[in-house]
């Protein structure tokens, strides 16, 4: 009798050890904007780069829901509600959301994906330089105060008007997405007559009558300059390693798709986002320039990062760019 409950605790404990603590969740969703610069999701949507990796590590029937947003604002509340499980958005998100959930959810960064230059438009001919805009201009941006684009703003505002004056810009600017900023810009609905842009976007507005460049974020910043990160919680990241990995792993596969092919990447792009104004040729000129890279490598998060608590916009500064990111990318010798 001892012996048969000996056996049949042993075959129990056998059994609760064979099943896991805790299974990742079946389901995630990805949360974006629009443009060529979120090509790499592009490429994980279409080729489906996440489901063959956690089907790979164990996770069957794996689903991800690719959400289109018009700003950072909805992403930022998913995130911290855990509705959205991926974002990919401005590098000033991140270091908000890393400032505002280090006590709870604990936002950071997965991975830069995005380097290239954000570029400042504008077709009143009065406007020449940072200095000329005035209570006549409209800036269109995708998210005033929070977005790369708002933050841009600010670090050129007080670079020009000097370092207490950095908001003085911010009452001019008002929020659009890319397409819709476009269009206002086109039709000059709601007095907009300017618009911090990117590919391929900035592309077709420089075709309109008066437009002009003014300055980009690389010019603010004094280099290169990731554009896009992708950031997640490490609330979820802890819940869920094996689906954390497997989109991990999808955005590194995907950015080297679109590096070994970047013609073949051009096509996947107008294919997918059913932009009818461009061709491949028109693409390829995009992403490949020189100043266009598709890396997991953060540049110039941390100096943005500085910018935004001497101005107030977070509450405490990083000691480093690794304070911002989850430790996946501590060795790539971001800055």
């Amino acid at each position: 009798m001892l012996i048969r409950k000996a056996i049949a605790a042993a075959a129990l404990l056998a059994a609760s050890a064979a099943i896991p603590a805790r299974a990742d969740v079946s389901e995630i969703s990805v949360a974006q904007q629009y443009g060529v610069s979120f090509l790499p999701l592009m490429v994980m949507e279409r080729e489906r780069l996440v489901e063959k990796n956690a089907e790979k590590a164990g996770l069957k029937d794996f689903k991800v829901n690719w959400a289109k947003v018009a700003g950072p604002s909805v992403m930022n509340d998913g995130l911290i509600s855990g509705a959205i499980h991926f974002a990919a958005q401005g590098a000033p998100s991140l270091i908000i959301l890393w400032d505002k959930t280090r006590n709870n959810a604990q936002i950071k960064g997965v991975a830069a994906m995005t380097t290239y230059p954000l570029y400042l438009i504008s077709k009143n001919p009065d406007v020449k330089s940072i200095k000329d805009f005035g209570p006549g201009d409209k800036i269109a941006v995708p998210s005033i105060k929070i977005s790369t684009q708002a933050i841009m703003l600010q670090m050129a505002a007080s670079s020009v008007f000097g370092e207490s004056e950095w908001g003085k810009l911010d009452p001019l600017t008002i929020s659009l997405s890319h397409p819709d900023a476009v269009l206002a810009i086109t039709n000059g609905t709601a007095g907009v007559n300017a618009h911090f842009t990117s590919s391929p976007f900035y592309e077709q507005e420089m075709k309109l009558p008066g437009m002009k460049l003014i300055t980009t974020n690389y010019e603010v910043l004094g280099g290169p300059a990731t554009a896009v990160v992708i950031t997640a919680s490490g609330k979820f990241r802890d819940a869920n390693p094996i689906a954390y990995k497997a989109f991990y792993e999808g955005l590194s596969q995907a950015i080297e798709i679109i590096n070994k092919d970047k013609r073949a990447a051009a096509a996947l792009y107008l294919d997918v986002s059913k932009d009818g104004k461009n061709s491949v040729d028109d693409i390829l000129a995009m992403i490949g320039d020189t100043d266009y890279a598709y890396t997991l490598k953060p540049q110039k998060v941390f100096k943005t990062a500085g910018f935004m608590a001497k101005v107030g916009t977070i509450k405490q500064a990083p000691k480093s760019v690794e304070d911002l990111f989850f430790p996946e990318v501590a060795g790539l010798g971001g800055d």
